[in-house]
């Protein structure tokens, strides 16, 4: 049974992990988005379009939301440590791994974007290599995230399904995989919509992830009051 003091922790570090998907999705999406972002994937040339203002907006709104999201694998940690302290560590270790992971990719966007804007100015085989060896060092970082993501969320499935957390069992379908995939499907299906949310995909999953962990920690409260 929680104790008020317990409750009020996992609650808070569960506000501060949604807040951490409110404010990097916010950056995220003045990073990325733009009228033209679909069309424009080759070279990363959708970044011709966003405005050098949304760059750097972008950037400082993400970077101060980073943090919060290993407060919010805090929260996950709590409400999953009843059932298996050990799954529980191993899910809030990949949580730190992914968004230190993460941070370090989403550092490195408005770098990107300035040179994008400047690409007329720039050689083009210089331009070329510099493009190069961004995708290299950079975004193999986002391939490595999604792996993260993909051993993590299986280890939160398996946590739920064995029993003892504070999670009703239907809580494993809103794993953040399978989230992932759902946001990527719905830009494939409507992507005048999709656009919308693919370019924040990872933040518009843990906002739902915290969401329902919020609720089913409110839910505990009440069958305990």
């Amino acid at each position: 049974m929680l104790t008020s003091k317990e409750h009020k922790i996992i609650l808070f570090t569960g506000l501060l992990g949604l807040l951490g998907s409110i404010l990097v999705g916010t950056g995220e999406f003045l990073l990325h988005f733009s009228p033209e972002l679909t069309g424009h994937g080759e070279n990363y040339q959708f970044f011709y379009y966003v405005p050098r203002k949304n760059l750097i907006e972008g950037h400082f709104i993400a970077v101060v939301g980073v943090p919060f999201y290993f407060v919010g694998y805090y929260h996950i940690y709590k409400m999953l440590e009843r059932g298996s302290v050990r799954l529980a560590s191993i899910v809030f270790c990949l949580g730190i791994l992914a968004f230190t992971v993460g941070g370090f990719w989403i550092t490195s966007r408005a770098f990107l974007g300035t040179i994008v804007h400047l690409q007329n100015e720039i050689d083009t085989t210089t331009y070329k290599t510099i493009l190069d060896n961004y995708t290299l060092i950079s975004e193999s970082l986002v391939q490595a995230l999604r792996v993260v993501i993909l051993a993590l969320s299986i280890f939160f499935v398996i946590a739920i399904l064995r029993g003892g957390t504070y999670y009703k069992k239907w809580m494993a379908i809103l794993n953040p995989i399978v989230l992932l995939i759902s946001v990527f499907v719905f830009f494939y299906l409507s992507p005048n919509l999709g656009k919308y949310v693919a370019p924040i995909a990872m933040n518009v999953v843990h906002f739902i992830v915290f969401s329902a962990s919020l609720l089913q920690l409110q839910f505990t409260k009440n069958l305990q009051s």
